[in-house]
């Protein structure tokens, strides 16, 4: 799945300043990545100076997939491989490793984020790899990415280093509007309910209780005992709501929903949330600001909040995707 580069209006005056008049932007980057939130970032990041193809599009679980032939071909021709790490990919980790050894393939997350900001899990995962939950964690492997796109680019340093900032300040608006609106649940409401445990780096940073039915990893068997005590917690906090997601099969959550209306709760569908993958390129959905923002608006409507107003930094992505600001 190709990202498109972004369009980044600093880039033109950042080239004519650097080369005079006849100056061109070199060859992009080849840049290959796992997952599609790591690519919008790096698209952004990187600018004229990049171009990216994701491994895994829309609806993909990361945690069961498998690389086949033409993926390694993918990989074979990047020139720069990027990947989340803290064992995100399962079953691409052997491939991604033996590149690691002849290609810059750089681990994003463990590279980006300090250790004390993990959330640790009692499985074989060790930390919880949904970092990209808490913007302003994702917001931590800038740096990162604009260092991999520059060492590749070096004529490039100045245009990545002016799109980092800029992106960098939609993310912070993006972090307080996602508080602002999530404050706006009735507290006694503010719990949320999804089909795996993807979303607490989520309810950490924005102040919300979060119970998934199956495990951290989609690998895990979902059994009848699970969904017995996720009933309970539904009945008991009277949950009006709970969600499913893009890259899961609802069954496990519609047998809670079913459960808990035979003992008289009822609970709807609050909408599909983005987990481990975003939404269709071409679409705001398909963006990482995009996901974030969908999510959130699903979560407070459906449990009784109010969507704050987007801040003035989201104007232009609103704009360019036909998002409403109110």
């Amino acid at each position: 799945m190709r990202i498109r580069r972004a369009a980044i209006a600093l880039m033109a005056p950042l080239w004519l300043a650097a080369g005079g008049a006849g100056a061109q932007a070199p060859d992009p980057v080849e840049a290959v990545v796992t997952i599609g939130m790591i690519g919008d970032v790096a698209a952004r990041v990187g600018g004229e100076c990049v171009e990216v193809t994701a491994i895994m599009g829309p609806g993909v679980d990361p945690h069961l997939y498998q690389a086949s032939a033409r993926d390694v071909a993918t990989f074979q021709g990047a020139e720069l491989i990027l990947y989340s790490g803290y064992s995100l990919e399962g079953q691409l980790g052997e491939v991604l490793g033996r590149f690691a050894e002849i290609k810059p393939t750089v681990a994003v997350a463990p590279s980006s984020i300090e250790p004390a900001d993990l959330i640790t899990v009692q499985d074989v995962y060790g930390i919880d790899p949904h970092l990209w939950m808490d913007v302003s964690l994702w917001a931590q492997t800038l740096p990162t990415l604009a260092t991999a796109i520059t060492e590749a680019r070096p004529e490039c340093e100045a245009a990545i280093q002016a799109n980092a900032e800029a992106y960098g300040r939609q993310l912070e608006a993006l972090h307080g509007w996602i508080g602002e609106s999530i404050a706006t649940i009735p507290e006694a409401q503010r719990i949320l309910v999804t089909a795996h445990d993807a979303f607490n780096y989520y309810g950490r940073a924005y102040g919300i209780e979060v119970a998934g039915i199956q495990g951290i990893s989609t690998e895990t068997e979902t059994g009848v005992a699970d969904i017995r005590a996720m009933t309970e917690v539904v009945v008991e906090r009277e949950v009006p709501a709970v969600f499913i997601e893009s890259t899961i099969n609802p069954r496990t959550v519609q047998a809670v929903i079913d459960a808990a209306r035979q003992r008289g709760q009822a609970v709807a569908i609050g909408g599909q949330l983005y987990s481990d993958a975003m939404g269709e390129a071409g679409t705001a959905d398909g963006t990482y600001i995009g996901m974030l923002h969908a999510n959130t608006r699903h979560i407070v409507e459906a449990l009784g909040g109010t969507p704050a107003p987007l801040p003035e930094a989201l104007a232009g992505w609103a704009e360019r995707w036909d998002v409403p600001m109110e």
